[in-house]
């Protein structure tokens, strides 16, 4: 293990910002294991399941949430790393629909197995009797990280219209929405907008990055306290939930369209994404941690569609031993909580066997020679290359 560490440390271009890799990675486990935590299967009777949230019934758990909401990382990276891809695309003379198309294949080409096996499997649930609501709340949980790629295409394809965007208009615009449902009663759809005008925020800090205007550690210092200092009056004093992830049965979710609250705390993740830039360049010189952050982004798509149908399927198989604390219980205890936190590494066994079955749609088929080649996403690799080919025993 060591020696295929050090071996793709070798290989790994001298210039890649190594930061903006592991930026990526910690968003893409604490999106996993915050759903993990805080999604439950709740088996009433029979085979029948409903989704629950330890969050709704000890509410003091929201700090959770807090730790492992970190979709604003995600469009912090990705606007950083499309501007400069763009860029880097612009003085090669690459066109926009090759740039974009480049781009966009990269993230719906794994969506494809996704989309097959749910279809498949949903018509063979709803032939042998399986309840329609149960069907769908599986397919809900299965699917729901698609939202995500949908807006992030759509930031994506806007991005030459976005380079030079202040991150402070679509911030205005997010306020203004609130301001308009929370404050005049005004219509509940309307919140929709902070769909993308929300996650334009941190995609155009990604940009500024890219400018250079947020080098300085105190930029990072500024949008961390104050993102955090608008958080924590907007709960405390404006009546927004804590929980900074959507909750079953609640009135409000702060994710579910975005509002103020998510998106000034949000702001304050990328504060705290950019302060962390120059600690993680100096952990990632270590080849075990490179190798283990690499391997991460190259499976990212992958993890991030399978990760909830690691769960579901652990559930479902779960159910043939009965209703199992943690699995398939009410979460409104302590005691629940623990018995989650012994599932993760179930859980983990199962993405793994997922990852294993799917993750040619995202790396491509492995070589004859046992290698394969990969072209690996340049975070910020060089100014004049978008993607780097690495090669792995």
């Amino acid at each position: 293990m060591r020696r295929g560490a050090v071996r793709v440390d070798a290989v790994t271009p001298a210039d890649r910002d190594r930061a903006v890799d592991a930026l990526r990675a910690f968003a893409i486990l604490g999106v996993v294991l915050g759903h993990w935590l805080v999604t439950a299967l709740v088996a009433d009777d029979g085979a029948s399941l409903r989704t629950a949230s330890p969050l709704h019934h000890m509410p003091w758990l929201a700090p959770i949430s807090w730790a492992f909401q970190t979709l604003a990382v995600f469009f912090l990276v990705g606007g950083h790393v499309a501007t400069r891809s763009h860029a880097s695309a612009r003085a090669r003379g690459t066109t926009y629909g090759q740039w974009l198309r480049s781009r966009l294949s990269r993230l719906f080409k794994p969506v494809a197995a996704v989309l097959t096996l749910w279809t498949v499997a949903s018509a063979l649930l709803l032939l042998s009797g399986t309840e329609a609501d149960t069907v769908h709340t599986l397919l809900k949980l299965a699917l729901s990280p698609l939202w995500f790629l949908l807006v992030f295409a759509a930031l994506t394809a806007a991005t030459p219209l976005l380079l030079r965007l202040n991150p402070l208009w679509p911030l205005a615009v997010v306020l203004h929405v609130d301001l308009i449902r929370f404050g005049s009663g005004g219509p509940a759809w309307l919140g929709w907008v902070n769909v993308a005008a929300g996650w334009l925020v941190p995609y155009t800090l990604g940009a500024a990055w890219t400018r250079g205007e947020l080098e300085r550690r105190r930029a990072g210092w500024i949008l961390l306290t104050g993102g955090a200092s608008a958080t924590a009056a907007l709960v405390a004093w404006a009546g927004y939930p804590a929980s900074m992830v959507g909750v079953p049965g609640e009135g409000v979710s702060n994710l579910n369209p975005p509002t103020l609250a998510a998106v000034t705390f949000g702001v304050a993740q990328c504060g705290l994404a950019l302060l962390l830039r120059g600690p993680l360049r100096r952990s990632m010189r270590r080849p075990l941690a490179w190798a283990a952050v690499d391997m991460l982004n190259l499976s990212a798509m992958t993890i991030f569609l399978w990760h909830q149908t690691a769960l579901m399927a652990t559930t479902a198989t779960g159910l043939t031993a009965g209703h199992l604390t943690g699995l398939h219980t009410v979460p409104d205890n302590l005691g629940w909580m623990a018995a989650r936190l012994a599932w993760l590494p179930v859980f983990a066994l199962a993405l793994a066997l997922c990852w294993t079955a799917f993750r040619v749609y995202e790396q491509g088929p492995r070589r004859s020679t046992g290698r394969r080649s990969r072209v690996v996403r340049s975070h910020s690799a060089s100014r004049g290359s978008e993607a780097k080919e690495h090669h792995h025993a």
